[in-house]
């Protein structure tokens, strides 16, 4: 996104438990701030061009194609302790474990989110707490790459799976 949740409530959280490690996710094919290539700005502050480490990437929500102000913000003043970058089939992939394992029906961006926790949980001590937001629903992604192996129509499994239950019951022709 922009960075605003980075550099608002990292501030806030740095400033009442300096203890606490803020990690930051890009993806791995637009890894722009791993890159270290400042962003190129205009006098207002809003980019003057396309980061030269950007490539288009399947992460909606997800790192435009320039740094936005926000978080080069938060970048100066040094709120993150660790970057960790995600590729866009593991965030899919892992979008579509959230809702086959955990009912959780999230977007592309949310499975790039809980895939950097999941990575920054593998290394973590023991007994530590990891806090990772995934603020989306996977419903406005129906027509994106997330749902791209999946068939628009019912197949026949699933047509009798929906003739068993009363709501068909009141649309069917006599």
């Amino acid at each position: 996104g922009t960075g605003g949740t980075y550099q608002g409530a990292g501030k806030v959280i740095k400033a009442a438990r300096p203890d606490v490690k803020i990690i930051l996710s890009e993806p791995e094919n637009a890894a722009l701030v791993t890159s270290g290539q400042p962003q190129e700005r205009n006098p207002d502050g809003s980019p003057a061009a396309t980061h030269p480490a950007f490539t288009p990437h399947p992460i909606q929500g997800w790192t435009p194609d320039f740094i936005p102000k926000n978080l080069q913000d938060g970048l100066a003043l040094g709120l993150h302790d660790e970057l960790v970058t995600v590729t866009g089939d593991e965030a899919i992939a892992t979008a579509h474990d959230l809702a086959r394992k955990e009912g959780i029906f999230t977007g592309i961006s949310g499975g790039a989110t809980m895939r950097a926790a999941l990575k920054v949980a593998s290394r973590a001590p023991q007994g530590s707490a990891i806090l990772a937001m995934l603020p989306d629903t996977a419903e406005r992604y129906l027509s994106t790459p997330l749902f791209a192996a999946i068939d628009a129509d019912m197949g026949e499994e699933e047509i009798a799976i929906s003739k068993s239950t009363p709501s068909m019951h009141l649309f069917r022709t006599r």
